[in-house]
């Protein structure tokens, strides 16, 4: 779920994203390119005339306005990218986990045989690695119960 937030925001991202859904709602609204592109430089000049603003009580105020107004003016139906959590397409294509090249038949593995004898020199460095980083494991038959 990489579209959660796990971090807190720095000013200047908080602005750039405020611009950024400014736009996109603009562009829900104003069908017409040139429409958009007019709105946008308008829009702009507003985020460009307090960039200098230094007064944070005032920087403030001026971010709570502006939510409130991306807010106020939500589109009805708004644009979801179709690749996006939302989207018609999110989800759609399957990335299989690296196991599965385990399960393949010896002929299959055959076709590709520098991939996967470079596939287990990483396997056997990962596990070199992961026995170095947190030790050895217990063999099954050694558990005290």
């Amino acid at each position: 779920m990489s579209f959660l937030q796990t971090s807190a925001l720095t000013h200047q991202q908080k602005v750039k994203s405020l611009y950024k859904r400014g736009l996109r709602l603009l562009e829900m609204y104003l069908h017409h390119r040139h429409h958009f592109r007019y709105n946008a430089v308008l829009l702009r000049a507003e985020f460009d005339q307090h960039k200098n603003e230094r007064d944070m009580i005032k920087v403030k105020k001026l971010m709570e306005d502006a939510e409130y107004q991306l807010w106020s003016n939500q589109h009805y139906q708004p644009k979801q990218f179709p690749d996006s959590p939302g989207g018609v397409a999110h989800g759609r294509v399957v990335v299989p986990p690296d196991w599965v090249l385990d399960y393949w038949h010896p002929l299959e593995k055959a076709m590709y045989p520098e991939y996967f004898a470079r596939r287990e020199e990483r396997k056997a460095e990962y596990v070199k690695w992961w026995n170095s980083q947190y030790g050895e494991p217990e063999p099954a038959g050694d558990k005290a119960h």
